[in-house]
């Protein structure tokens, strides 16, 4: 908050575009800490911060909106740098009135002054919102993944042949893929067509394990994708593959490894076997509204 603070001392107008260009070279950020996005994908994490900081400086009284995405500083800012101080953070900005109010209405219940000095003077309220969220998915993860180590092992490669389907693959689970596990199959628990005219098939071997997944299991596939002559296959497990499971895999080139924690993302993501328990819009006010009236 300081830097952008100081940006504004020469007591002009500044776009936000302006302060995101000359706060990155303050940072020495590079573009990949600039394209960095927030989890949901919606916004770098880096101009949510600026964005933030603006808001805060406002609040307090130190910066004031000028017009469409721009800022001027204030008479306060100005008397605020003239003390010499070269840190600013949401404890030193409790001693304004309007910061306080701001933070009064916007605060949850349980949260501590001091939570000013840590975390909540170090992430945004878009990135707690985010990491709440982030923590949820985690919780929901590790309970998917529980269930279906504990369903029927027939029940597992339908699941996988579902998922796959959800992700695009072949079309319907009727035409797009089929569950084999039946002795005597190579190997190869489930096929699913790469696309809807079933030009090229994709073999699975679906396991439903606790026990880490070796570079034996990978190359035995392997052999089984050659006796099939196919060209591609995916391995999924409920477990973990071994640092040499990977690097075989990497060497081989045509298979796909699919670990339990990658697995019960993709269900997630593509909701299979989860179900939607409310829906929550979070909404900002409309800055360019109110200043075009």
């Amino acid at each position: 908050m300081y830097p952008l603070l100081a940006l504004a001392s020469d007591q002009q107008e500044h776009s936000m575009e302006e302060a995101f260009e000359l706060l990155a070279q303050r940072f020495a950020l590079t573009p990949e800490e600039r394209a960095e996005l927030l989890p949901s994908g919606g916004q770098s994490r880096y101009e949510n911060r600026v964005g933030w900081a603006r808001t805060y400086l406002t609040k307090a009284g130190l910066l004031e909106s000028s017009g469409r995405g721009r800022f001027r500083i204030t008479p306060e800012g100005l008397r605020v740098l003239q003390t010499g101080i070269t840190d600013i953070d949401n404890h030193y900005l409790r001693r304004f009135p309007g910061f306080v109010e701001f933070r009064k209405r916007t605060r949850s219940s349980d949260d501590s002054d001091d939570n000013d000095r840590g975390m909540g003077s170090s992430t945004t309220p878009d990135e707690q919102l985010e990491q709440l969220y982030l923590e949820l998915q985690k919780q929901l993860a590790h309970e998917l993944l529980d269930r279906v180590k504990r369903s029927p092992p027939a029940f597992f490669e339908r699941l996988v042949i579902q998922l796959l389907v959800a992700m695009g693959y072949g079309g319907s689970v009727s035409d797009a893929g089929k569950a084999v596990g039946r002795s005597g199959d190579d190997g190869i628990d489930g096929i699913i067509k790469q696309d809807r005219l079933g030009l090229d098939n994709i073999y699975i071997q679906a396991k439903r394990w606790n026990n880490t997944v070796s570079s034996e299991v990978v190359r035995t596939f392997a052999g089984s994708l050659a006796l099939k002559k196919a060209s591609r296959g995916v391995i999924i497990t409920t477990s973990e593959f071994s640092d040499s499971a990977i690097e075989t895999a990497e060497k081989l080139g045509n298979i796909v490894l699919i670990d339990g924690e990658t697995l019960a993302r993709y269900m997630i993501e593509y909701n299979v076997g989860v179900t939607v328990a409310a829906r929550y819009e979070v909404k900002r006010v409309d800055r360019d509204f109110f200043e075009e009236i």
